[in-house]
């Protein structure tokens, strides 16, 4: 064993009684990074604890509870009338085992376990300064200190009053507020008891995966669709069948043709602005599919979470405002151009479906009711319209530019129409061109194109580029980067 460390512990440990954190836990966080970075190294003896108090100045109970922890947590061993001295649980395994500090799980578990391949999802992050997505919002135009005021509004209420208020009394105050705003904004008429909001798409399509489907039922999708539903749907059981697209969204016509009365549980498609295509379902196949639901007795699960990026907000295109109340089930968003923990997804269903639906909202985490409330404030003092208009404003400026760009850099070497709602164009290219060849090329360059973008089979070499999270300045870099790794391959 060495002599006590010289190293003063003020060299390395710095108390900033500003911070939360206990005065000894600073100690105990301060002193692992001195010895992971070798500043302390193993079996060095420390100094008593009085020594290192008064090194400090603290008091010595303080110090004796840090010393403490750090051997609850194996990084110090206390030898009976010898010393205290440096201990690594990470380096040295014998002494874990000596110290029973706390271990790491192996990286391979020595027990079998379900996996689901169906649940892998292709979200990759991106670490170049210049990115595409699949279609986001910038979370700058609406700045976060804006939003937290009415967070703060709330709590300070409550802590006013003194009392804990009911978890439901934030949940009634939001549904109600949010159904006033979809009424005025959507042209709907329901009460609170038709809605029922879910924090995260994800957990919207659970709950319904849970409600509606059993093993073996179809859900038809269109033949390029979005990955999320389909991924959790497909893990409830239910056989997943494609139906072709074209200028007018889904083939109805095709779903008559190879469907019998009967054959399917439900049919899930976003008729605004399809995903990846941003293709809009016609107005005659509207009305074609909600007369075949009726026929063949199967439910049209409506997602519209683009409806407050659309450019032409028209009412009367929602399948739900078209006699659809008895078929359709339809999926909304709120606030989806706001920072992501003010954001809310919600369903409009039959009341009964919706009260069932509630119950799993106590398994996949239970509304925050202050939050709610807040989102509640946000809709009845106004800020929400205000909001939205400075949101519209700038993607549609942003999407015109992109447009542009695009036209001006590939000219002739890609066809895409500018779609009245969504965050994303659908940019097909002329001539063939690998399109994993494209991105590992415009990666060199210091773009990243993550593999959702990429839709490349027999039929098509396209990229559904997102736009909105993108200033004009960054957003011209990409489309130079994205134009000079495609130039490359072309000439190669």
């Amino acid at each position: 064993m060495s002599s006590p460390v010289i190293r003063p512990f003020q060299s390395f440990v710095k108390i900033d009684r500003r911070k939360k954190d206990a005065v000894y836990l600073q100690i105990v966080y301060q002193f692992i990074n001195a010895v992971k970075s070798n500043l302390l190294e193993e079996h060095d003896q420390l100094p008593g604890s009085r020594v290192i108090a008064e090194n400090l100045q603290l008091h010595r109970k303080t110090v004796v509870a840090a010393l403490a922890e750090l051997q609850d947590q194996g990084w110090v061993e206390t030898i009976p009338n010898i010393g205290t001295f440096v201990r690594n649980p990470e380096r040295s395994a014998p002494s874990i085992q000596k110290s029973k500090a706390f271990q790491h799980p192996p990286e391979e578990a020595p027990f079998l376990f379900r996996k689901e391949f169906i649940l892998d999802t292709p979200l990759e992050k991106s670490r170049e300064q210049f990115y595409f997505t699949d279609g986001t919002p910038d979370y700058t135009i609406i700045k976060s200190e804006e939003l937290v005021r009415f967070y703060t509004a709330v709590v300070r209420r409550k802590n006013r009053s003194g009392i804990m208020d009911r978890a439901s009394d934030g949940s009634i105050f939001f549904r109600d507020q949010l159904s006033y705003y979809l009424n005025l904004t959507r042209g709907f008429h329901l009460s609170r008891d038709f809605l029922l909001p879910v924090a995260g798409l994800e957990k919207v399509h659970s709950i319904l995966s849970r409600l509606l489907i059993n093993k073996g039922d179809v859900i038809l999708v269109e033949e390029l669709s979005y990955f999320l539903p389909n991924m959790i749907y497909s893990q409830a059981g239910a056989q997943l069948k494609t139906i072709p697209t074209d200028e007018e969204g889904m083939d109805i016509g095709y779903i008559q043709m190879h469907f019998k009365p009967g054959e399917i549980r439900a049919v899930y498609l976003n008729p605004k602005c399809q995903y990846p295509t941003t293709v809009a379902l016609s107005e005659k196949r509207k009305t074609e599919l909600l007369a075949l639901a009726e026929a063949y007795d199967f439910i049209v699960i409506e997602d519209d979470i683009d409806f407050e990026f659309s450019s032409i907000k028209n009412k009367k295109e929602i399948l739900l405002r078209k006699k659809g109340g008895n078929r359709v089930i339809y999926i909304g968003s709120f606030g989806r151009f706001l920072t992501p923990g003010f954001q809310m997804n919600f369903i409009i269903a039959p009341k009964d479906l919706l009260e069932e639906g509630t119950k799993y909202l106590n398994i996949f985490g239970k509304p925050d009711s202050m939050m709610e409330k807040a989102l509640g404030e946000l809709i009845h003092q106004g800020d929400i319209h205000r909001y939205q208009r400075k949101v519209t404003k700038v993607i549609a400026e942003r999407k015109e530019v992109f447009a542009k760009l695009l036209a001006t850099y590939f000219e002739d070497e890609i066809i895409f129409t500018i779609p009245v709602s969504g965050l994303a164009l659908w940019i097909q290219f002329k001539n063939d061109v690998s399109l994993t060849d494209l991105q590992k090329k415009a990666q060199e360059n210091g773009l990243f194109i993550p593999r959702s973008c990429l839709y490349q089979n027999r039929k098509t070499t396209s990229l559904r580029l997102g736009f909105a999270h993108l200033n004009f300045q960054e957003m011209e870099e990409a489309v130079i980067l994205l134009s000079e790794a495609y130039s490359t391959l072309r000439n190669d």
